[in-house]
């Protein structure tokens, strides 16, 4: 195995076979030791974060598997809190896409004047471009056709299969009397120009809440996985 990229929260290595292996870590975003989904640092490490991330991802790229939703997943080993996937390439340096169902974080932050926390939004879809210098700053489909990141068929594309997955995610937890608030996902091109969904679906990813009460990654991993 040749390692290929360090990350916050995960090793990428290339196997001999062409696939990729992401190894999955302990650490998770925040900043000031507060666990924050859309935060550009490891702002704590949590025993167990990496497992329990893989066993979420897994359950979940399984269940788009079986709707015939397109993602890089090919099979994880849980002991090892590994996960191997198909090689794709990203848009550009990388975007993040954020499904949003409740104003909370930074589109609270950003259009309080106008939106009240906790407010209904109708599966809203914002794109981010991954640039921690520049703290991820949202971009418009006409900007990110006009700098070559994405065409704007690409970007439809991308933004349907957002709310597709998104409301996979949101019914599956629905089921456990969980609600989705938010939620972050990549994407990248196949070798055949297919656009999958990338890296994770983990509470690492998203806002959850059960009776108006945020809940950590950790323990929205054992709330969705116990019997």
């Amino acid at each position: 195995m040749k390692l290929i990229y360090t990350g916050k929260t995960k090793n990428v290595y290339a196997l001999e076979d062409g696939n990729y292996l992401l190894k999955f870590k302990d650490d998770v975003t925040g900043e000031n030791g507060v666990f924050d989904p859309g935060a550009n640092t490891v702002g704590l490490t949590m025993e167990g974060a990496g497992q329990a991330g893989l066993k979420l991802t897994k359950f979940f790229f399984e269940k788009l598997q079986e709707q015939g939703i397109p993602t890089h997943y090919v099979d994880a080993n849980i002991e090892e809190a590994t996960m191997t996937v198909k090689p794709a390439t990203v848009f550009g340096k990388g975007l993040e896409v954020i499904c949003r169902y409740r104003a909370v974080g930074s589109f609270l932050r950003r259009y309080g004047a106008y939106a009240e926390e906790g407010q209904p939004l109708d599966a809203f879809v914002e794109v981010t471009i991954k640039d921690d210098e520049r703290q991820d700053p949202p971009i418009s489909e006409d900007a990110l056709d006009m700098l070559g990141i994405l065409s704007k068929n690409e970007y439809k594309e991308l933004k349907e299969l957002t709310r597709k997955i998104g409301s996979v995610v949101k019914d599956e937890l629905t089921k456990k009397d969980i609600e989705l608030y938010d939620i972050k996902f990549e994407f990248g091109r196949l070798v055949d120009k297919q656009i999958v969904l990338i890296d994770e679906i983990s509470g690492g990813n998203m806002r959850a809440y059960k009776n108006g009460e945020y809940i950590e990654p950790l323990q929205l991993e054992r709330l969705m996985l116990e019997d």
